[in-house]
């Protein structure tokens, strides 16, 4: 088995903790604003204007949603300690990819600004910033995996870890970074491949919520409707949602595709 003892407390301020995962999910926002500079200076046709203004409106949207999807999984308890409502202690990255990208979607109702090319654009860095952002939760002890005796099978022995201290759990966190880095590799690849603008988003949003209903069968946590955790619910939703329109309007194309030649990634 695999002992993980590292302490999940970066740092304090005070009486304030900073975790790893905080860290991690800040590194995570930094890497996807580089990427998207590093796009705008390859010639992507997006001004740091609008990078600078949808940042202001994905960050804080991504923010609320998931700090809100968390409370809705964990009702009971936050009923039960309504003083802990407020604060950032819990958040979901389904949360964070869904509200970033509604208030995106949003900004570009009201606007010229090009939501399918900016999204295609941005999804490989996406998976990127989640595997830091796993890489946090595997330090955190948090979203750690159903008991398991595997020799794969990861033991936490911090106190300060949010698993199970002394009990074998699927290290589900590598799991979904490994995936992520194989949906990265192919989807890096098929990146002009797809028309229209937005379709790789979407099919990454597809392969994510599939993946995310199998993983949850050998994840922990709590019932949220039917047997399933909300996460495997949304991702359930999601798939609806998103493979209807991969039917209907995505293709094939060939060459290189309009819209994503090779000096803009």
């Amino acid at each position: 088995m695999i002992t993980i003892g590292v302490n999940p407390v970066a740092f304090t301020i005070g009486e304030m903790s900073v975790r790893w995962y905080g860290v991690m999910v800040a590194l995570a926002v930094v890497l996807l604003i580089l990427w998207m500079v590093w796009q705008i200076r390859r010639g992507a046709d997006i001004s740091y204007d609008s990078l600078l203004t949808v940042a202001l409106i994905a960050i804080p949207s991504a923010i609320i949603i998931s700090r809100l999807l968390h409370i809705i999984d964990m009702f009971g308890f936050y009923m039960a300690n309504p003083g802990l409502l407020w604060g950032f202690s819990g958040l979901t990255i389904w949360g964070a990819i869904l509200g970033a990208t509604l208030g995106i979607w949003v900004y570009s109702r009201f606007t010229d600004f090009k939501y399918g090319y900016f999204m295609d654009l941005v999804t490989p860095a996406v998976l990127l910033a989640q595997v830091i952002g796993r890489v946090g939760c595997t330090i955190n002890g948090c979203c750690y995996g159903k008991t398991t005796s595997l020799p794969c099978a990861v033991v936490y022995t911090n106190p300060d870890s949010y698993a199970p201290l002394g009990i074998g759990v699927h290290l589900t966190q590598l799991y979904e970074i490994a995936f992520l880095f194989i949906v990265f590799g192919v989807l890096f690849w098929l990146r002009k491949r797809f028309q229209p603008e937005g379709s790789l988003f979407l099919i990454y949003l597809s392969l994510y919520s599939m993946w995310r209903l199998g993983i949850g069968f050998l994840r922990d946590g709590t019932d949220f409707l039917f047997g399933l955790h909300q996460a495997q619910v949304i991702g359930i939703v999601v798939l609806l949602i998103v493979v209807p329109i991969l039917v209907v309007r995505t293709r094939w194309v060939k060459g290189e595709g309009r819209g994503l030649d090779d000096n803009r990634y």
